[in-house]
């Protein structure tokens, strides 16, 4: 059903007299197909739990939520639809984690169809790549690291919940495998997401581990693995041999988990509602996985509406940054913060080269992540005050929820399966726009023709600060 899409783009892109889409357009266009036949499916009777067809506006919420692998949900996953409808439900998660381009790639390769130009530029623009060398062989370890750790993760997920769920524990953990690979943060296994296992070790790391693979962006896999196989990295300095583009994401993800968590043991210590009542070693592990969750993975192992105002906010911040370009996470992502921090310490110290671990940042990178930045922040303001202006709801509870819809992470307080239809209908469009970025957004309403930017306007000198 996807598929007239993908074999579309080359002619998208070779035969533009006929068609006047761009690989952008037509990323953006698949995953709104994506949503809307998951959302029909969804709506029958057979994918409800009790054989009563769920109201549409429920049912396009739970096809956005999870192609766009946020986690916000108006109805409780584990309750509302059968095992069709969590078919269905996965099957989402698992087309968005990955992007409907590089699924209907695997499914050409394996019917050993031949990539076309026009089809690896689609791949090109998915992925984020700067390059279409070696894009076939790109996606070909996409997708089978992609089953390798999903499939190691369900094993290890088995060894809790087969215990405890019987036999259904084998389609627990496959599910929640994927979700949490997908950074989707949604579950089958009960209403409170995972607060019945915030203080089971095993489902901590294991989940960690997924999200944090997840969103740290395959480019960065491949990178490691380059340097570890590699003659260079023989004298054990494998930091020194990556790509600035992985020592940024991983020196940022590390950074952000064990400040995140730091902050939230700090602040969230003594409070009974969430950790206080806990021994130190789950306190601990409690706060390291909330700083990894609210990297766009959206599972919930404490009430997010009991945490104190300071944890909020640094829970805000965290789901705002997400995780790292190509990859399964959303947010603004970890290596455009980085840009723009270092950019403006360079600013600050009157310096004219952005760089970091010595190496210079381009001033085009350094624009587009101010443009990525700006959209974010002008896409969960407006969804937060029209959340405000359409629900009675506070404004943390707002700009939480809109946060959370903006950057795909799917931690809520408490507030989406209260929300009115245009409530909906606002969170909705939040997080597809969050789910396909900004920048596609700019490229695909702003794009201009060729020679358009060849006279510039005059330069005048305004005051700033």
């Amino acid at each position: 059903m996807l598929a007239p899409l993908c074999f579309w783009g080359e002619n998208f892109m070779i035969k533009k007299e006929k068609f006047a889409l761009s690989t952008t357009q037509i990323i953006a266009l698949s995953f709104l197909v994506t949503i809307l036949v998951g959302s029909i499916l969804l709506a029958l009777p057979i994918s409800s739990a009790n054989g009563e067809a769920v109201p549409y506006i429920d049912a396009l919420f739970m096809a956005t939520t999870s192609t766009c692998v946020t986690g916000l949900v108006t109805l409780p996953t584990v309750s509302t639809w059968s095992l069709f409808g969590q078919i269905v439900i996965l099957l989402l998660i698992q087309i968005g984690g990955l992007g409907v381009i590089t699924i209907m790639s695997g499914i050409m390769l394996l019917f050993h169809r031949k990539m076309g130009l026009g089809h690896r530029l689609l791949i090109q623009d998915a992925f984020n790549l700067n390059t279409m060398s070696g894009l076939v062989k790109f996606v070909k370890k996409v997708l089978f690291g992609t089953l390798i750790i999903e499939g190691i993760g369900a094993l290890l997920y088995m060894i809790v919940f087969i215990p405890k769920f019987g036999a259904k524990g084998i389609w627990i953990s496959i599910f929640n495998s994927v979700s949490a690979f997908c950074n989707a943060g949604i579950d089958i296994i009960a209403e409170n997401s995972l607060c019945d296992f915030a203080t089971n070790p095993l489902v901590n790391i294991v989940t960690s581990i997924l999200i944090v693979l997840g969103g740290i962006g395959y480019i960065v896999w491949w990178d490691v693995i380059r340097v570890v196989n590699s003659r260079s990295s023989r004298n054990k300095k494998i930091f020194r041999h990556l790509t600035l583009h992985s020592k940024i994401a991983i020196t940022f993800t590390l950074g952000l988990i064990f400040v995140g968590a730091f902050l939230i043991l700090i602040f969230e210590y003594n409070n009974p509602t969430t950790i206080g009542n806990l021994s130190f070693f789950d306190k601990i592990q409690v706060a390291l996985f909330q700083s990894v969750t609210t990297r766009t993975a959206g599972f919930a192992t404490i009430p997010q509406e009991n945490l104190t105002d300071a944890s909020t906010i640094v829970s805000l911040v965290l789901m705002f940054i997400g995780g790292s370009p190509v990859g399964t996470a959303g947010g603004v992502k970890t290596v455009t913060i980085a840009v723009l921090v270092c950019s403006a310490f360079a600013t600050i110290r009157n310096k004219n080269d952005v760089t970091m671990f010595g190496r210079r940042i381009s001033e085009d990178l350094v624009r587009k992540s101010v443009a990525v930045m700006v959209a974010f922040v002008m896409i969960g303001v407006t969804s937060s005050v029209l959340l405000m202006a359409t629900n009675d709801v506070s404004a943390i509870d707002a700009l939480y929820e809109a946060i959370s819809a903006t950057a795909t992470v799917g931690l809520s307080r408490n507030i989406t399966a209260m929300l009115n239809l245009w409530g909906k209908l606002v969170i909705i469009v939040t997080m597809y726009l969050g789910r396909i970025g900004p920048i596609t957004l700019a490229v695909m309403f702003g794009s201009k023709p060729q020679g358009q930017n060849l006279i510039s306007e005059p330069v005048e000198d305004v005051s700033i600060g």
